[in-house]
């Protein structure tokens, strides 16, 4: 890739970043929230290492990938271009068990456990890892929750999610850190959020290191931010509409 295209790009993501804060800043104002409170994780899926490596050096160092066969590659290529860049990843997609494996050798937050057999063989995989001497620690997890009651979106209804906490705190290779959840497709996302606001503040109370609130997307964060989230996962809004790269 040459400078030229490099320098290019580097100005996109710039203006894009800046965008993206002021819209941070702004939802935070409008809730009487500090910025502080309020995390920007970059979801890179389908954008190549390279554009992960120039929003690293932009300050940008929380990653997010949703497929494990796409984040493996990247992750690899991101540390052999950004080797000192302190960045964490996330796998923010459903995960299948038979992925786990793979996914505890790069990962250092996974957003989307909804099951206890998830979380079993995250457990697993980690302690595996971990005496390998492929990972140096344990593994952050967030409990995804169904907003919808539907099958397909992944997560645990809100009812099962007390059991599934208590569950993954007395594991010791994963560390629960708060909730994740998307707002249905179509619907007012302010109505799911504060339904989520809810659930989360419940949590806390009995679980107070599940402090995380990931909610709120391009389209919505406005709104997840009013209600509480203290991560927001954004993609297009920042890197542009997706295209396919082969990793």
């Amino acid at each position: 890739m040459s400078d030229e295209v490099v320098e290019r790009r580097r100005a996109e993501l710039t203006e894009a970043l800046e965008g993206i804060r002021a819209r941070i800043a702004r939802a935070c104002a409008a809730a009487g929230r500090s910025t502080d409170e309020v995390e920007l994780l970059a979801v890179t899926k389908t954008f190549p290492a390279s554009d992960a490596a120039l929003l690293a050096d932009l300050g940008v160092l929380e990653l997010a990938e949703n497929k494990e066969q796409e984040a493996r590659p990247k992750t690899e290529e991101f540390a052999r271009l950004r080797p000192d860049s302190g960045a964490r990843w996330h796998m923010v997609g459903q995960l299948q068990r038979n992925k786990v494996r793979s996914v505890a050798r790069w990962a250092d937050v996974v957003e989307s456990v909804g099951s206890r057999r998830l979380a079993e063989a995250l457990q697993r995989a980690v302690g595996n890892a971990l005496e390998a001497g492929e990972r140096s620690r344990p593994l952050d997890v967030l409990l995804q929750v169904n907003l919808e009651q539907r099958a397909d979106r992944g997560g645990c209804s809100p009812e099962e999610l007390p059991e599934l906490a208590e569950i993954v705190t007395r594991m010791c290779e994963i560390r629960l850190r708060g909730v994740m959840a998307v707002a249905p497709l179509g619907e007012d996302p302010n109505v799911a959020f504060a339904t989520l606001s809810g659930i989360s503040e419940r949590l806390r109370r009995d679980f107070p290191e599940a402090r995380d609130l990931s909610a709120g997307m391009s389209g919505d964060l406005e709104s997840a931010i009013a209600h509480g989230s203290t991560r927001v996962r954004v993609g297009t809004a920042l890197l542009g509409g997706r295209r396919l790269v082969s990793p």
